[in-house]
């Protein structure tokens, strides 16, 4: 893993990124790789606020990972800051190889530097590879989540 790079993204990224959400069977219900438009909107909002984190993996100059990581004060807790993860992604031929641990490690590793109490992350119930991998990286399914779409 030593040719391997965490990065923040660029715009140059989007296509990569795009690829690997839309590279599933949800992801290819929802995603639009074809149209970046949307997507380079949501990028610069991103890119504007200093608590989101859209992180690639890069190897041998190519995007092999990504993931958002979001920096959330709150007042529960004590005043516990929290991060959240999301989007996590890994190109389909470096699957099974470490790079999703390395990616989460980053991801816990940064939360601590930002002073975070918790990190949390949600994944669609049909996920279930995901949760066993989670679950491995000592996470525990401790909530129900709910979502609507407005």
């Amino acid at each position: 893993m030593s040719d391997l790079t965490i990065r923040p993204a660029d715009r140059d990224d989007l296509p990569a990124i795009v690829a690997m959400l839309a590279d599933d069977p949800l992801g290819a219900q929802r995603e639009s790789p074809d149209d970046l438009t949307p997507y380079t909107a949501a990028f610069q909002r991103m890119a504007d606020d200093p608590n989101q984190h859209l992180m690639v993996a890069v190897r041998d100059d190519r995007v092999v990972g990504t993931l958002q990581l979001t920096i959330v004060p709150g007042l529960s807790r004590r005043g516990a800051t929290r991060s959240i993860i999301e989007a996590v992604r890994v190109h389909a031929d470096e699957r099974g190889g470490g790079l999703g641990t390395r990616f989460i490690e980053w991801a816990i590793d940064e939360s601590r530097r930002q002073g975070c109490q918790l990190v949390q992350l949600t994944s669609d119930s049909a996920r279930t590879d995901a949760h066993r991998f989670y679950e491995r990286l000592g996470f525990t399914a401790s909530h129900i989540g709910f979502k609507m779409s407005v």
